[in-house]
């Protein structure tokens, strides 16, 4: 499809463009692709088309202009969850992210 900015994991992806208009006019022939290629579809819930300076939501992090934070939904599943036994696990899943606070907080 020619798309330039393109970010994709498994079955996560997010396409950055220019403006509204160009994004919405994508969804149609993504979905039909995943259709007829993949026997996959689009969850019509999952959608969302944003302005970069709201934040990305991907994989568990929200993606800022200038550093990337851990969503809201995984911090609080983590810190109810959070013992000695995966204490590295999530040390490892938060040093993909700007979260000095908050490693500090769980290693207490």
């Amino acid at each position: 499809m020619k798309i330039k900015y393109y970010i994709r994991y498994c079955d996560d992806f997010v396409i950055l463009g220019k403006d509204k208009e160009e994004l919405t006019s994508l969804i149609y022939p993504i979905g039909q692709f995943l259709k007829d290629n993949l026997r996959l579809s689009l969850h019509p819930h999952k959608i969302t088309i944003r302005k970069l300076s709201q934040g990305i939501d991907f994989l568990g992090y929200v993606i800022l202009p200038f550093h990337i934070r851990l969503r809201t939904k995984t911090k609080r599943r983590m810190l109810k969850k959070v013992c000695q036994k995966n204490l590295p696990s999530y040390l490892g899943l938060l040093k993909h992210c700007n979260c000095y606070r908050l490693k500090e907080k769980i290693m207490i």
